[in-house]
């Protein structure tokens, strides 16, 4: 009989099978892939700024789960239309807990990733600004988010960027499950529906949101943008979707599979 989804431990097999994929990626791949993940994301960062416009007047619990019922979009396209997301990438930890790539490895697609994602989000946020795309009311949400997210301290951002990323690699962990287009959709969009209306911080996105606001007039520098959201927003990210999630699955899936290999092997 066909399987619809993969049980857990075999959703943990196939992601360390992905990390192993991905660390094996050229750089040109890694950068090219990374450039259109960082536009899907920003992609659907835009449309949240669109929807939730002119909604703040009438009620601000409806627009923010308008806003966070498009925002999946970009997850969706990254999954299934194929690119490389730094904060879906840091389940690669899974495949360095089992020994399967090499910390030099992870952190060349880290890198490369990350930079691929800031440029394609980078490049997305001008083209919206400078075609004006964004005026008006869509300006004015623009500035207010950006404003919003500059305004955190460390901790907050930091502690903000933590829950994003839980939730991140879980869409994807449920999309690895799914084994057809419309159920990897879903697995996308609740969890990610989630982490935009709890107000959690995702890094990838913020390098659409803060740029935007600054190519739409927002005085605030480069220097700013990175030390006071990215930065802390980051390194969040990294806890939460590179050591909490795939850690506690590691040792929960991987590694009694792994006791259970060589106590075979011993035995035979």
């Amino acid at each position: 009989m066909h399987k619809n989804f993969l049980s857990p431990v075999e959703i943990a097999e196939a992601t360390i099978t992905a990390g192993i994929k991905k660390a094996n990626l050229s750089t040109v791949q890694m950068i090219l892939l990374g450039f259109f993940a960082g536009a899907f994301i920003a992609f659907g960062a835009n449309a949240d700024i669109v929807i939730m416009q002119t909604f703040k007047r009438i009620d601000v619990g409806l627009m923010k789960f308008l806003g966070a019922a498009v925002f999946p979009v970009g997850l969706m396209l990254v999954v299934i239309a194929g690119a490389e997301l730094f904060t879906g990438n840091n389940l690669m930890t899974l495949a360095l807990f089992d020994k399967k790539i090499t910390v030099l490895q992870l952190l060349k697609n880290w890198f490369l990733v990350y930079t691929g994602n800031f440029l394609g989000s980078v490049f997305i946020a001008y083209i919206v600004s400078a075609s004006g795309l964004l005026t008006g009311p869509a300006a004015d949400t623009a500035m207010n988010i950006a404003n919003a997210k500059l305004s955190l301290d460390f901790a907050s951002a930091f502690l903000r960027g933590i829950g994003c990323n839980m939730l991140v690699v879980l869409a994807v962990w449920l999309a690895t499950s799914a084994q057809d287009v419309t159920s990897k959709i879903l697995s996308c969009w609740f969890p990610i529906m989630l982490f935009v209306l709890s107000g959690f911080e995702h890094s990838i996105a913020n390098m659409f949101f803060l740029p935007a606001a600054r190519f739409l007039g927002l005085q605030v520098s480069w220097s700013k943008i990175w030390f006071d959201n990215l930065l802390p927003v980051t390194l969040g990210n990294i806890v939460g979707g590179a050591v909490m999630v795939p850690a506690v699955y590691y040792l929960c899936y991987i590694l009694p599979e792994r006791k259970k290999d060589f106590q075979s092997s011993k035995a035979s």
